[in-house]
């Protein structure tokens, strides 16, 4: 049971801009057309020369043919690094997968945010999925940086006053991603996903403000926010619905190095009625990396009172196998990066592959997160997943647009 990724509709004050470069003309105007009909302001250009002179700051995504005359597509991946561009890219070739792979790295480690990868001849159904992911993480045109939010000259006490303000006014608030049971097609569970009701920039997401809370020492408050409200969802929607789903929240590394934070999440537990069994706490590998002792301490307890554990982000951080076998997690969830190039990639697949046979030896339930399309979920139900998140199902929804959201998915 799954539904197709719906193409995302902006209003046209903040439509963010689309820049692609192709210098196949035609192809490029099918793919600003895709680009086009989702609402979004597309810009064509088709030498390097052109893309250049059209690359402004108010340019969110860029759609980029690899194989360009005169200046390649790798060349303009270095040349965006040295202009300290942040828009987001994604990298179209017919050269094969491998190669667009490489290219992939190369973007990161240059610092660029890699959205994905597309082989020609292009699907507009895959282009459109991957815009709806990206979408997500896409600024509106006319906003700021949060540090210039308030409008005055110092913008640090500027940026604790905001965040001050968020916290008493509730803006930082859940939304909620289903998780699908791949065996039986149902609902699972739900993510929490942080997101931030700004006054005056609406919904922002945490790429826009975590580090800055962190940077502000506030984390720590931040996080009982995110947590007591997940709770109270899960308590309203146990009390008008007959489903009982997870709820898994994301836990800070500082959280894993706090020996009280069992005893208050226990306290949190008792308050909103909701059953241990029914929390998993998601922890990153890097997370796992400083103070073991009191890291394994925390986890431990957390166990020990019926809260469920899961490795987030699973073969992008430091800890790897060394760390999975030392944490009592029974959940393993495979990074959408590895799950975006399936099942074009033979070395993603053999990952995958790899970590669902490992997970479920390990006597894990694995997750697969990011997952946009038909194929890839083939892929997955093949190799054994247990359950998948991502756009194919649903964006990520606020608590009143979820039981509706369930209400139609269990109909269909």
């Amino acid at each position: 049971m799954s539904a197709n990724p719906m193409p995302v509709s902006i209003e046209p004050r903040q439509a963010p801009r689309v820049l692609i470069v192709d210098d196949d003309h035609d192809l490029g105007r099918s793919v600003a057309e895709v680009v086009e009909r989702m609402g979004l302001r597309a810009t064509q250009t088709t030498s390097a020369s052109e893309f250049l002179e059209a690359l402004t700051p108010d340019v969110s995504l860029i759609i980029l043919d690899l194989v360009l005359p005169k200046v390649d597509g790798i060349e303009l991946l270095r040349l965006l690094n040295q202009q300290g561009c942040r828009a987001g890219v994604i990298v179209m070739s017919g050269l094969g997968a491998r190669i667009m792979e490489s290219a992939e790295e190369l973007a990161g480690a240059l610092g660029l945010t890699i959205v994905g990868h597309l082989a020609k001849p292009l699907r507009h159904s895959d282009l459109e999925a991957m815009i709806c992911r990206y979408h997500a993480t896409m600024p509106p045109v006319e906003s700021r940086p949060v540090e210039e939010l308030c409008g005055c000259n110092e913008p640090d006490g500027c940026l604790e006053q905001e965040f001050e303000r968020a916290m008493l006014q509730h803006e930082f608030v859940p939304f909620f991603q289903p998780q699908i049971d791949l065996r039986t097609g149902l609902m699972s569970g739900v993510e929490a996903l942080v997101r931030w009701r700004h006054p005056r920039l609406g919904v922002l997401p945490p790429a826009r403000f975590l580090q800055r809370l962190q940077d502000a020492n506030l984390m720590e408050r931040f996080n009982w926010e995110i947590i007591s409200q997940s709770l109270a969802a899960a308590q309203r929607l146990t009390q008008i619905s007959d489903l009982n789903p997870t709820f898994s929240i994301n836990m800070s590394a500082s959280s894993l190095r706090d020996l009280s934070f069992p005893d208050t999440l226990a306290i949190l537990l008792e308050r909103y009625r909701v059953p241990p069994h029914r929390i998993i706490l998601e922890i990153t590998e890097g997370g796992l990396i400083d103070e073991l002792a009191s890291t394994l301490d925390v986890l431990t307890r957390l166990c020990m009172k019926g809260v469920r554990l899961s490795v987030d982000d699973f073969g992008t951080g430091y800890a790897m196998l060394q760390q999975l076998r030392r944490i009592p997690a029974t959940e393993l969830k495979i990074d959408r990066s590895f799950v975006s190039r399936l099942p074009q990639s033979a070395a993603d697949r053999v990952l995958v592959q790899t970590t669902i046979e490992m997970g479920h030896a390990l006597g894990m339930r694995v997750v697969a997160e990011g997952v946009e399309t038909e194929d890839q979920l083939a892929v997955l139900r093949l190799d054994g997943c247990d359950v998948a998140q991502g756009y194919l199902f649903s964006r990520p929804l606020p608590e009143h647009e979820l039981l509706g959201w369930m209400t139609q998915y269990v109909a269909a």
